[in-house]
């Protein structure tokens, strides 16, 4: 089943998009109003329940997307977790796996446009795995972490560039506003038998520039979501965005960046294509 955030006659809701129809699920289950909230509040099940009697009618180009959780707690990304982006970057394994963090603003959603920033013109892509997590808590134990997951999506983890080589932290060319795209939907954990059986695969105006499996993560997701818990509680909603495979366009001779027309994609197998244009931010007075 997938899950999606969504605006519609200019209002904020969420539902379910099946044979390309949206069920609007705002405020029918147990008035819960967006996606976090209902799995705060245990409710996926209910959701499940009342889409099998209310079929959609929400023709999807009638919506825009949102990003799958729009206001998640915080989002935790995980650098250099694939041998060959290590290899790229010339970079060496670490005994720990490298964490950073992005804000909500700095997101963006499928079929809207990432913003390439008026400071720079080193946008460059990262397809990357989404997890949306559950009420898990602190502590988690590897062997528990799975089922704290609720789901996964796709997120393309723009990066400009040489705002992330300013120092050695990683944060300011993580978080330019409308960089992270992050959809199209959620689908359920539940329906995912094996992630590490899945394929990620970045492409940039139909050329493949980025394609491995998840099971080459260097750091496996049970023991990033055990690792994070360790310091901070996962809360209902809250994103892991798992790294991102070889391939990046800084690291390319010529580099490859991406500019203003261009269209990048984001597939992963069984869970569907993340798709954005690339557009200038407008400076407004």
């Amino acid at each position: 089943m997938k899950f999606i955030s969504f605006t519609h006659d200019n209002t904020e809701k969420f539902g379910v998009i099946e044979n390309n129809l949206i069920t609007d699920l705002t405020g029918k289950i147990s008035g819960t109003v967006n996606l976090k909230e209902l799995i705060k509040e245990n409710k996926i099940n209910e959701a499940k329940d009342y889409v099998k009697s209310n079929p959609g009618n929400i023709n999807p180009e009638k919506i825009h997307y949102l990003p799958v959780i729009p206001n998640p707690g915080k989002i935790i990304c995980v650098g250099l977790n694939y041998s060959e982006h290590v290899k790229e970057t010339n970079r060496t394994v670490e005994e720990n796996p490298v964490i950073f963090h992005r804000f909500p603003e700095s997101q963006t959603a499928h079929l809207q446009a990432i913003q390439r920033p008026t400071v720079s013109e080193s946008l460059d892509f990262e397809g990357e795995m989404a997890v949306v997590m559950g009420e898990g808590g602190k502590h988690i134990k590897p062997e528990d972490a799975l089922k704290n997951i609720i789901g996964f999506s796709c997120y393309n983890e723009s990066t400009v560039r040489e705002w992330q080589r300013h120092t050695r932290q990683f944060g300011m060319g993580k978080n330019f506003e409308k960089t992270g795209s992050f959809g199209p939907h959620m689908v359920l954990a539940e329906d995912i038998k094996d992630y590490k059986s899945l394929t990620i695969e970045t492409r940039l105006n139909g050329e493949v520039m980025q394609n491995a499996k998840l099971s080459q993560l260097i750091f496996d997701i049970p023991i990033l979501i055990s690792y994070v818990s360790k310091a901070m509680a996962w809360r209902a909603g809250d994103v892991l965005v798992t790294g991102t495979p070889g391939g990046v366009g800084f690291k390319r001779n010529p580099p490859i960046f991406m500019k203003p027309g261009d269209n990048v994609e984001v597939e992963i197998t069984d869970i569907g294509v993340l798709s954005n244009t690339i557009k200038d931010e407008i400076i407004s007075n």
